[in-house]
Order: C-alpha cells, then structure tokens, then sequence
C-alpha cells in the first residue's frame, strides 16, 4: 500500500482545482482530470443520473482503451466475451441526490488500491459542493439573462411599434435567450387551428411562416386551453403533424396569454439532435412568454390610447373648422352675393365690380367646399382602409400626390354619399385614376384639381354625375368614358381638363 502522506498535495491541488470555475461543464470537466490525476487512470468518466437537468451529456477524458483481444480460434463458433478493465466507481452527492458516478479505469501501475478510494471520496465530497454551487451561478445567471430579455422586449413593445414588429422582437429575443433553432408565433386561426404568422430564425424563415397546426391536434387542445408544451424531439413525436417538424429535436411551445386572453403561443424548437431544454430553462421561458404577453396587451392598449387622442384632436380640429371657418366663409359669401345682386345693371363700372364680386363669390364657395373636405379627412381613420365614397377619393388623391409631389385639390358638390352608389362609383374610380395617372404623366404640372358634382344634369336632362380632373400642365386631349365629354384645353388652352359623366 502507498503512503497516503505524499498523496496529500495532490489531493489538496485536485480539491482546490474543482472549484476554480463557477462554469458548470468547465467543473465537471475539472472533477474529471482531476480524479484521472489523482490515481493516475487513463481513463475517467462523469456519467450524470439525470442529464436533461443540466443540459449536458456525461463528461470525459481519454477515449477508453482497447481491451486486449483472445486468441482466434476456429474450433468456437463465438469469440468469448472480452474481459472488462478493472473500475474504480465512486458516486457523488449534491445535496442529498446522486448526481452521477465518476468511473475511472485503466490505472497504470496496478489495481486501484483502497487508498485510491479514499482520494476519490474526499475529492467526490468536494466535488458535490462545487457542483452545487455551479449550479446556483448558472441558475442566476439564466435567470439574469431572462429577466433582462423579458426587460428589453417591453421596452421595446412600448416604444411604438407596430404590431408585426412587436411579435418579431417577442419571437427574436426568445430565439436568442433560449438558444433556439427558430423563434416562432402562432396565432388562432377562424377554423380552431393555429398558424405560424412569425418566425425568427437563422435560415430563410419563409418556409415557416403560414405553416398551419390544424383542428383536433392534441397539441393544439393544450396550447388552446393556456397550457405550455415540452417535446423531447419534435420530429418523432405522434403528437406533431406540422410539414417542418423533421427540422427540429427539444421545443416549447408557450401560451402568450395575459388577463385571461390568449394571444397566441411561442414555440422555441431546437435543431434536431440539440440538447433538451432544462427544467429550469422551462421555467424561465414560461415566465418570459407570461411577461411579454402582458406586454404585448399594455402597448396595444397603450397605441389604442395614443389612436384615440389623434382621433379627439381631429374631432376638435374639425368642430373647430366646422362652427368657425365654415360659418364665417358662408356669412362672408351671403353679403357678398347680395352686394352682387344690388349692383347689377347699374353701368359699365358696376358691371366690372359686379363681375368681380361674383369671382369672389366663387372663390368663397371653392373655400368651403375644400374646407369641408378637410375636414372629412381629419374624420377618416389614418390607418384604416376607406370605406365611404369620399374617403375612396381622398385615398386615390393622396396616391397621386405622392407621385406628382404636391397634394391635388379636391371638391364635392352635392350628396355624393347618398346619391352615388355602385356600380357608378366604381366606374368613377376607375375614370379618376386614368385621369391622375395622365396628369402625373404630363410636364409642367403643378396644379391638379378634382371635383365630383352630383347634381350636375346629364345633356338629356336625366340626373347624373361629373367627374372633372383638371391639370395646368402643358395641354393635351381630354380623356371621357361614360356619358359624355368636354375635354381638352382650359384657360385659353393652359392645362388639361378631363370630364366624365354617367347617370346616377
């Protein structure tokens, strides 16, 4: 038997050794060497009792080596089984569990002796406490890393984003925290399904998105009913019918759900063959898909209320121009009307005031009716597609404008709203954007004006419609469908003007 004194410091260096790092794998790996050191084997092992906990597969030195081989022998249909090298095993406990067998075989110079027992059980006594110790710094430090990503996802919902790029940021820094394959949203679906609508991955995620989990999966009962989902490997579980499935191993599947609403789910599938999730990744990941559900409600309660006060502001805008400016211009015309009417027929130099005034009273009118439409503009929700015919209007000037440069003027005459209905308001349309495109097609132009007039008679004397879009652009042909046209020059020849007329 060896004399166990000089052993001492090497088992003082093997003991200090372990707990140098706070890494968990980086401790494991040095309980390993150490041990293999310390009785000088050519081989050690670290197998763990649960491995899924931690995340790691068991830990090593040199390969194993080679069994000596028996004799051939034709006379014996099987080979004999090989002999097994001599094992020293020793179990180490973190925290009253067995966290795993050090294994060590193939000492050099002999047998492993008792005293080699010895060592490996004071340095397996040392080695649970380090093991425990990493365990708590990686726990802190997954948790640190959840709760900061769980911070910046909110910080960033609430900063204004849309509601695409909200999704994206939730599904982006999950992806990362988690060490994801794909960090993926799935929302409901109108039949009771679910479909991915997000996806952030390190590949082309265009085959992802849309991917639809169809009715009666148990799966989708689950994450329906606000419960998470754990898959060991997604590509071979009978529970996963998804045509990606073959792509991804470990996943979660967590419900973005927040004061009992379900937004969707988040799913963070790893590459097949990944390394499972851990239960304290599960976790974390569950509490950070609850937060950023909870985000996700508060910015869009939060853009709502941003909506709403645009909305007040433009009502008050619009009452403000409505009760002042409105009223003020028509009081303004009314005299001047009867100004006009009082000064007709009373001479030359009256006619020349008379036909000024009647310039003037033209304008005023023009000023209303362009104040009026402002003000069913400030009405129209920004983003929302116009569902009334003067907003369709507005919208088809609003997208010439961004082509010509400058915002066309435009004018209603009349109750369009009331009057003008399909198909002759689509027919109208479709006239305006021919006449806009040409506009924005001639030189010169800087000036376009659009009037709808409704009560303007048709040559026949039958109730109508006149579309009018007029350009100062350097004069071209009129351009009518419909009932009629009076197209061409304006101005004595300056500019463009298209008409088109149809019966109400």
């Amino acid at each position: 038997m060896h004399d166990p004194v000089p052993r001492l410091p090497s088992l003082l260096e093997a003991v200090l050794s372990v707990g140098t790092d706070l890494e968990l794998r980086a401790t494991l790996q040095h309980i390993v060497d150490a041990a293999a050191e310390l009785t000088e084997a050519r081989y050690a092992a670290l197998d763990m009792t649960d491995p899924g906990r931690d995340g790691l597969t068991g830990i090593r030195t040199a390969e194993r080596p080679e069994q000596p081989q028996p004799p051939e022998s034709s006379e014996s249909p099987k080979p004999p089984e090989l002999p097994e090298l001599p094992e020293l095993v020793v179990p180490i406990h973190v925290d009253d569990e067995v966290f795993g067998d050090l294994r060590l075989a193939g000492k050099r110079d002999g047998p492993f002796t008792d005293e080699d027992e010895q060592l490996v059980r004071v340095l397996a006594t040392q080695a649970g406490i380090a093991i425990g110790n990493a365990r708590l710094y990686e726990t802190a430090r997954q948790r640190e890393r959840w709760i900061e990503g769980a911070a910046a996802v909110t910080t960033a919902l609430l900063s204004g984003e849309s509601a695409a790029d909200a999704l994206m940021t939730v599904a982006e820094r999950a992806r990362r925290l988690a060490e994801a394959s794909a960090g993926v949203i799935l929302q409901p679906t109108e039949d009771g399904g679910m479909e991915i609508v997000t996806a952030s991955t390190l590949d082309d995620p265009g085959d992802i998105v849309g991917v639809v989990i169809e009715p009666g999966s148990p799966v989708l009962e689950q994450l329906l009913g606000g419960e998470p989902v754990f898959i060991d490997d997604m590509a071979t579980d009978p529970r996963m019918t998804t045509r990606v499935r073959h792509r991804f191993g470990p996943s979660m599947m967590l419900p973005l759900q927040a004061g009992g609403r379900l937004l969707g789910t988040l799913a963070l599938p790893r590459r097949r063959g990944g390394r499972p999730y851990t239960a304290v990744e599960r976790l974390l990941a569950t509490q950070f898909a609850s937060q950023a559900a909870l985000a996700l409600v508060h910015a869009e309660a939060q853009h709502s209320r941003e909506r709403l006060a645009v909305y007040e502001d433009r009502d008050r805008i619009a009452r403000d121009l409505h009760d002042l400016v409105v009223q003020r211009l028509f009081a303004t015309g009314m005299m001047l009307e009867s100004t006009q009417r009082r000064s007709a027929g009373t001479g030359d130099t009256d006619k020349d005031v008379h036909a000024m005034l009647g310039r003037a009273v033209d304008e005023l009118q023009s000023t209303v009716q362009e104040v009026r439409t402002a003000i069913f503009a400030l009405q129209q929700p920004p983003a929302d597609a116009p569902t009334t015919f003067r907003g369709k209007v507005l919208r088809e000037a609003a997208g010439a404008g961004a082509v010509l440069g400058f915002q066309p003027s435009t004018r209603f005459t009349g109750a369009v709203e009331n009057r003008l209905a399909e198909p002759v308001a689509g027919r109208l349309l479709t006239a305006l954007r021919r006449a806009l495109t040409a506009a924005s097609q001639r030189a010169g132009v800087s000036r376009v004006e659009i009037t709808v007039d409704v009560t303007a008679p048709l040559p026949d004397g039958r109730a109508g419609v006149r579309l009018t879009v007029f350009d100062d652009g350097e004069a071209g042909n009129g351009h009518a469908e419909g009932g009629g046209s009076e197209g061409g020059g304006a101005e004595g020849g300056a500019g463009t003007t298209v008409t088109w007329q149809s019966p109400l």
